[in-house]
């Protein structure tokens, strides 16, 4: 069957099944592997994308369900937000986040799309939201990292994420 998916702005004309996983047509269709395979029942986290604005975890989601959406992989975040690096990959960066990186562009993609509708989130809320797994023990950095977008005014500020360039890793 051929479905029409457009990933990071450039469309595809694919000739799959209906009911394949998002997850493996992103990374074995297009060759969009930063996307990345956890636990394949949507509990952990690390195959997090945006449809439509919106986290999704595409290992549970059909293929055709997504038909005709804006589908964000973390290989496309930066260019969607018209910046050469996000915010919160600028975060990332700087509190020195990732471990072994395996759940990180999971992470990114999931609290970039909650950020955008929740800028300001109290500490319940973050506690709540960030459900996202980390087997390396990053959260406490990943904590650090929203409340630092957040008491800083970065997530509310389009000319900050315009302006946003990459610094140097510390590393």
């Amino acid at each position: 069957m051929s479905i029409r998916l457009t990933v990071n702005g450039v469309p595809h004309d694919l000739d799959i099944e209906p009911d394949a996983p998002l997850l493996w047509v992103l990374r074995d269709e297009l060759q969009l592997t930063g996307t990345k395979f956890g636990c394949g029942i949507a509990a952990c986290g690390a195959c997090t994308v945006h449809v439509n604005g919106k986290a999704v975890r595409s290992c549970v989601v059909p293929v055709s369900s997504v038909a005709n959406s804006q589908i964000i992989t973390i290989e496309g975040l930066a260019a969607a937000n018209n910046c050469p690096i996000t915010p919160v990959q600028q975060a990332w960066i700087d509190l020195q986040i990732p471990q072994c990186g395996y759940c990180q562009s999971g992470m990114i993609m999931a609290i970039s799309a909650w950020l955008a509708s929740n800028p300001s989130p109290t500490e319940d809320q973050l506690s709540a939201n960030i459900t996202n797994i980390c087997r390396c023990g990053t959260l406490p950095r990943i904590r650090a990292a929203v409340v630092a977008l957040t008491t800083n005014g970065i997530i509310n500020s389009v000319t900050t994420k315009a302006k946003t360039k990459p610094k140097d890793s510390p590393r």
